[in-house]
């Protein structure tokens, strides 16, 4: 005999992984642009054959707030998802190579999460080594079509000259695309 309650427990559950796991700044961050609540609901009804989600935009408009709402929006379901959330800086200090550390370990946790938020993706120093670990996450995230949420303050223009033509190439065909206009909301606080 099932539990009529399972399924709200389940969403609570995952609802509160989220409050437990999200930055304090972020802990009640709620998607409200139509095109990320879409994109959750994707996620949702058919996580297997979702796009991924490009959030752009100035600096402090808002896309990690947004990029954390969609997490959430996209977690609230009876099945069960694993989720993870780095900023680009964060990742690049996870994966360098050091004592006691398997990176390749570290790269299959990260490049096989079922959904990844990037944040700042492109705003990290550039150098030959950062550009290879955002080519081979990226391009392994694009041939096995696992959804990702990545955040960027360069423009759509911006993205091959930032980050490359191979990267933006991919990122272009496995997103959905979401410019957020505006201007710094921490600076007019």
């Amino acid at each position: 005999m099932s539990d009529d309650n399972e399924p709200d427990w389940r969403i609570a559950r995952a609802l509160d992984r989220c409050d437990r796991l999200f930055p304090k700044r972020y802990a009640t961050a709620v998607a409200d642009l139509p095109d990320v609540l879409a994109w959750a609901a994707r996620y949702r009804d058919t996580p297997d054959d979702c796009p991924s989600l490009l959030l752009l935009g100035r600096t402090g408009v808002g896309k990690t707030h947004q990029a954390y709402g969609a997490i959430r929006a996209a977690v609230s379901t009876v099945r069960p998802v694993d989720w993870r959330a780095t900023t680009a800086a964060d990742m690049y200090a996870d994966l360098r190579p050091r004592a006691g550390i398997d990176s390749a370990d570290e790269f299959r946790k990260i490049s096989t999460c079922p959904l990844l938020l990037i944040d700042d993706i492109g705003a990290a120093k550039h150098s030959d080594w950062t550009e290879e670990v955002t080519y081979r996450l990226i391009n392994h995230r694009y041939q096995e079509c696992v959804p990702t949420i990545f955040t960027s303050n360069v423009t759509p223009t911006q993205l091959a000259d930032v980050l490359g033509d191979r990267i933006a190439s991919r990122l272009t065909e496995m997103c959905t695309r979401v410019v957020m206009p505006g201007q710094d909301r921490r600076r007019a606080a």
